[in-house]
């Protein structure tokens, strides 16, 4: 079975790591530099980090600190939170991220995905694209922390960024998120279908056993979690955790 990759998701608001359920009510975790350091024992397969007040504060993720986390992290990482300029994105790159992720700007300007495509690389671009259920139980593409409604059809914006230049989606649930309720199969099933770039599922995910019940359905290329890998039990203890390589390994044989 082909072994997708297994990605930590952080949160980032004022230089701490936090945890949100519902994209509401940020919790103090700790220090995301000592996450990203254990994460390098733990051999995880690579790190996504999100500035979750960057968008409302009219800013870009802080190049230091993303300059900071490529002198820890020995694994690939990717960094999103209000960018909107090429020359936020060269700088965010040159500063260690293999890759940034376009939210808001890329719902509401979708031709920056191909500017910025065109300008360093397909592989550099991911789109991460919010998914939030409407009043009438219908899934919907939202923008700014999900308050802003873009679209109606997620498989037809999905295949509109992929049109655009996106290397890579990130398809995260608001609804779901930090809920350990499981991931959106249905809607990860149908875009990892109708794309032909990499997805990456995000929100909601309960545990590993989740993913090899669902992998042969959804067959996505990632699965991230902030939750799963920074929580540890019912009463949501802070345990960083990561599978070992023979527990992947039983997952995916």
């Amino acid at each position: 079975m082909y072994r997708p990759r297994l990605i930590p998701c952080l949160l980032i608001q004022g230089g701490d790591l936090v945890k949100t359920i519902g994209f509401s009510s940020p919790k103090y975790i700790g220090d995301p530099l000592h996450a990203v350091h254990l994460f390098n024992e733990f051999n995880a397969d690579e790190l996504i980090l999100l500035d979750i007040k960057a968008t409302k504060e009219n800013r870009c993720i802080p190049i230091d600190f993303v300059r900071n986390v490529g002198e820890e992290a020995n694994m690939p990482f990717s960094v999103g939170g209000g960018i909107k300029s090429l020359e936020e994105i060269r700088q965010l790159l040159e500063a260690g991220a293999e890759r940034v992720v376009l939210g808001t700007v890329a719902a509401e300007t979708p031709s920056f995905v191909r500017e910025a495509s065109e300008r360093f690389g397909k592989s550099t671009i991911a789109v991460c694209i919010d998914i939030k259920y409407s009043f009438w139980g219908k899934l919907q593409v939202v923008a700014r922390n999900g308050q802003k409604v873009i679209s109606a059809d997620v498989v037809g914006f999905a295949k509109e960024m992929e049109r655009m230049g996106a290397g890579e989606l990130l398809i995260q649930s608001v609804n779901k998120d930090g809920t350990y309720q499981g991931l959106e199969v249905a809607v990860l099933q149908e875009v990892s279908q109708s794309v032909g770039i990499p997805v990456v599922g995000l929100g909601g995910l309960a545990s590993m056993e989740e993913i090899r019940i669902i992998h042969p359905r959804t067959y996505l290329n990632g699965y991230a979690a902030g939750s799963l890998f920074i929580y540890q039990g019912k009463h949501r203890g802070v345990l960083v955790n990561y599978p070992s390589s023979d527990e992947v390994k039983k997952l995916f044989n």
